[in-house]
């Protein structure tokens, strides 16, 4: 069980929450912290303080005082008016990981809340009740507002939640349930809604993809280098210590280990070929450096979800309420930018390797590695998916975090856009994932036409390959092929089959 304390959280344990339903627990000091910041909402309320969100209005209307009768009404107005979005609803983990950190930020005890929204709330978490939250709708300052305030609404029996398979009216799961719909005090609203939580689940779920997405580059990359009979010389040590990039040192010595015991290396060593393209010799630059703008986004993100994001700020100890900019996404939104970009470049290269499988003149093997060329075109068509989605990627790689769009008449006029770059990421993620495929597809069969014994953590990539997806002989539907291929990535059945043989990959 994972217990949740408000600042060690971090982003495996993120993913096990929220793909594979590890049930969650908050320590038990946190209570005590959110009872008596609530003590302190409860008070400026009776004592008739003017404080922004809990007796005034929102955004413009921060100048509108509140009188203590309609605190309910005003946070229950705040839900259902600020749950505007549009789109798709968002992945069930996405869902699971949002509910997560914003579980997580709240129990740090500076937000105002009670204790029975966010034990309700935990209990929505453990039994897979998840609210119906659309993709679109915030532009990431003040916070994710429209997502949260879909998140929340179903605590009041408002709203859908997807539950049992089944997507549902929150107010009949709850009754069917036997739970009380929550009334929401002052304050309660706003701490709900006024933070960074979707574009930090996303973007957590978006961190962990991408490292699996950097060691199955490895992977697909020396089988490349096996079938295209390339050099292992570029990932020599001594060359990496001289230009002390820590991804880059990494990259290398997983291809090193990868090509481990490879009898098709030194078959070649006399061969004609000075050096390998850039996209065999330059592996641990472009790998390495992918690898170390993940390194900073972990960073940032590991930092975020275990921060307060709230405004206004409740210090208990002093009864003080700060108002602030904790919710601006903006550190999130350039971290998340810069990943779509880092990623992207995963796909980039990898495209270029699997144009040279393809093209006879520079592989040395048959044309779009088929036997019967003309009447079958082999992997010909593939390597046009792959150009595809890399010309896609480089759209998508566009950073959101450099636009901004004044609202609420220009009271929050700078804005991050920080949950879009999220989204553009997962995006560029399944992109890259699916070329990473393609190559994989490509190498293998070149490796069929290879009578050498590859290193071992290619055989291992190819008898995995091969024990879902046959050789081909003759053209089949391509499609089929892919999507095998890219759901053994993302479950890391691959990954797994080859660090068997070689450990576990840097």
């Amino acid at each position: 069980m994972l217990q949740l304390d408000g600042q060690s959280l971090t982003l495996d344990q993120v993913v096990e929450v929220a793909r594979h339903k590890a049930e969650t627990a908050v320590h038990p000091q946190s209570r005590e912290r959110v009872s008596a910041c609530a003590r302190v909402v409860a008070q400026f309320v009776k004592d008739r303080k003017v404080v922004y969100g809990i007796t005034t209005g929102f955004g413009h209307f921060a100048r509108v005082n509140i009188s203590a009768r309609h605190v309910q009404e005003l946070q229950r107005n705040l839900l259902m008016s600020h749950a505007s979005g549009t789109g798709p609803p968002i992945g069930e983990d996405q869902t699971r990981a949002m509910m997560l950190l914003r579980i997580n930020a709240l129990i740090k005890g500076y937000s105002g809340i009670r204790w029975s929204p966010l034990e309700r709330l935990l209990y929505f978490l453990n039994h897979d009740i998840l609210p119906v939250v659309p993709q679109k709708g915030s532009v990431g300052a003040s916070g994710d507002l429209v997502p949260l305030a879909h998140m929340s609404l179903p605590l009041m029996g408002m709203g859908r939640v997807r539950y049992r398979n089944k997507t549902r009216e929150a107010g009949e799961v709850l009754r069917e349930l036997g739970l009380t719909p929550l009334v929401l005090e002052a304050k309660e609203g706003l701490a709900l809604i006024n933070g960074t939580q979707m574009m930090s689940a996303v973007g957590a779920l978006n961190a962990y993809d991408s490292r699996i997405l950097c060691r199955t580059a490895d992977i697909a990359a020396a089988c490349s280098i096996e079938a295209l009979r390339g050099t292992d010389v570029p990932f020599d040590a001594r060359i990496q210590s001289l230009r002390p990039h820590p991804g880059q040192a990494d990259a290398a010595e997983n291809i090193r280990r990868l090509l481990e015991e490879s009898k098709i290396l030194p078959a070649h060593k006399t061969c004609d070929k000075i050096q390998d393209a850039y996209s065999l010799r330059c592996l641990p630059q472009v790998h390495g450096a992918t690898r170390d703008t993940l390194d900073f986004v972990e960073t940032v993100l590991e930092r975020e979800i275990n921060s307060v994001t709230d405004n206004p700020i409740i210090f208990a100890e002093s009864q003080e309420s700060l108002s602030c900019g904790n919710f601006h996404g903006q550190p999130v939104a350039l971290a998340l930018d810069y990943l779509g970009i880092g990623v992207a470049e995963l796909a980039d290269i990898s495209e270029r390797r699997i144009e040279r499988l393809v093209d006879p003149a520079l592989s040395n093997l048959p044309p779009f590695l088929t036997q019967d060329g003309g009447l079958n075109s082999g992997y010909m068509i593939t390597q046009y998916t792959a150009a595809s989605l890399v010309s896609e990627n480089k759209v998508l790689a566009h950073p959101a975090s450099v636009d901004s769009i004044p609202t609420s008449a220009n009271q929050e006029d700078h804005v991050s856009m920080g949950t879009i770059a999220a989204f553009k990421g997962a995006e560029i993620i399944r992109n890259v994932r699916q070329v990473l495929a393609i190559e994989l597809l490509c190498a293998a069969q070149g490796l069929d036409f290879i009578r050498e014994k590859p290193g071992k953590g290619v055989a291992a990539a190819h008898r995995m390959i091969r024990r879902h997806i046959p050789t081909l002989t003759h053209d089949r539907v391509m499609a089929d092929d892919l999507a095998i291929m890219s759901d053994l990535i993302a479950r890391e059945d691959l990954l797994k089959a080859v660090e068997a043989e070689t450990g576990p990959l840097s």
